[in-house]
């Protein structure tokens, strides 16, 4: 069996190869015109799959980015309101020693009590402020409308309680601005752990000088009511009113019992009575607005006055604790916006990382480009040649 050779298939073979020469100089000429050595997914389907990954990646660390932005903004401007709420409450405390001073007249106290109100009003403006987008810092995920507003017995908080958590790297989250809950409303009373008060219907001049654990015993956070009998004597009622204990008293000695003293000042008359036990919560508006009551009443008598300062006492402990529950809300935001400036770091690894691997799957290698370029020129205009010459033959030029 012979092979046949025909002019035809000759013309083909030549034809096509042409056609293969063209096409790779097409795709040389458009990785060099674009610099992308991927320039559809055909040219290399595995590295075209991995580098659309790799892009999607990118996309998600811009997104994380773009949320550390967002909530370091608001973090900022929490940080700054709470400065300034904290400058409130150290005037409230100057103005509470100012006005425990029992030189001052009714007047005095009075003006002071005005000054109080303007601290009051700019208070509860801090509290809705917004982060300049219109969404409130302390109002929790409900911080589309004002989280505080005034009512009848005070103010009230519309806000809740959720702290929102927001992913500003991979497996990295931060936590939003701190719900107002947290900070002007639930603020302990006393030293935090412990509180001590004046009956109201007190009728002596007897005043809290001090209170706190005992040194002798453990406190098992049970209240106690001391009651003053009569020259000198006492009883210790627990929470139920039952009689667990008793003494006798001289002014300026600690009363023990239970793992608890209390230390009270002046003369308490008989039937007189002052509690000490775990601390309560109370909000910053509810202090400002006894403190600003007790500034307003005029006491004639001894017994009055007595309770004007245990009232003045009990609100500077309790502007204390409302002072270190913002600088606690103001440390938790800073540590927030250090996490947020560590994951940008985390970020910009990645993203350089990311960047460098997509450079080497899809970034044109010019010098190599340019010699195949040359070298598919080549051969197509060899290729073109070849063909010209194969035009000429013929069998007849073989014959003469």
């Amino acid at each position: 069996m012979t092979d046949r050779i025909s002019t035809g298939m000759m013309y083909g073979q030549s034809l096509s190869g042409m056609l293969v020469r063209q096409k790779q100089l097409n795709t040389l000429q458009q990785q060099l015109a674009t610099g992308q050595k991927l320039v559809t997914a055909k040219d290399d389907p595995v590295a075209a799959g991995t580098a659309v990954g790799l892009d999607r990646a990118l996309a998600e660390l811009e997104r994380f980015g773009k949320n550390a932005n967002t909530v370091a903004n608001r973090l900022g401007l929490q940080e700054n309101v709470l400065a300034q709420a904290g400058d409130y409450m150290i005037r409230v405390n100057e103005l509470a020693i100012q006005a425990n001073n029992s030189s001052l007249s009714d007047q005095d106290r009075q003006a002071i009590a005005a000054e109080l109100r303007s601290i009051y009003d700019g208070m509860l403006s801090v509290a809705n402020s917004t982060d300049g987008s219109g969404r409130y810092l302390f109002g929790g995920s409900a911080d589309d409308a004002a989280p505080f507003s005034r009512t009848s017995g005070g103010v009230a908080y519309h806000g809740d309680q959720t702290q929102r958590r927001v992913e500003v790297a991979p497996e990295t989250f931060v936590k939003d601005a701190t719900p107002g809950s947290e900070i002007f409303m639930r603020v302990r009373t006393g030293d935090g752990t412990m509180d001590a008060s004046a009956q109201a219907a007190n009728t002596g001049t007897g005043v809290i000088a001090g209170y706190g654990r005992d040194s002798g015993g453990a406190w098992n956070g049970e209240s106690y009511r001391i009651v003053f009998t009569g020259a000198g004597a006492y009883d210790v009622l627990d929470g139920t009113g039952a009689t667990v204990g008793g003494g006798t008293w001289s002014a300026g000695e600690d009363i023990t019992h239970g793992g608890v003293r209390i230390a009270i000042d002046g003369q308490p008359a008989p039937g007189d009575a002052f509690d000490v036990g775990p601390a309560g919560t109370r909000d910053v508006f509810a202090t400002l607005q006894n403190l600003i009551g007790t500034l307003e009443s005029s006491p004639a008598s001894l017994a009055g006055q007595a309770a004007r300062q245990n009232a003045l006492q009990a609100a500077m402990r309790d502007v204390a604790r409302a002072s270190e529950q913002m600088i606690d809300a103001r440390a938790a935001g800073g540590a927030q916006l250090a996490a947020i400036d560590d994951a940008g770091a985390v970020r910009e690894a990645n993203d350089v990382t990311v960047q460098g691997t997509l450079s080497e799957l899809r970034d044109l290698d010019y010098a190599e480009a340019i010699t195949r370029f040359q070298l598919e020129s080549t051969a197509l205009q060899t290729a073109q040649t070849v063909f010209t010459r194969m035009q000429g033959l013929s069998l007849f030029n073989l014959l003469r």
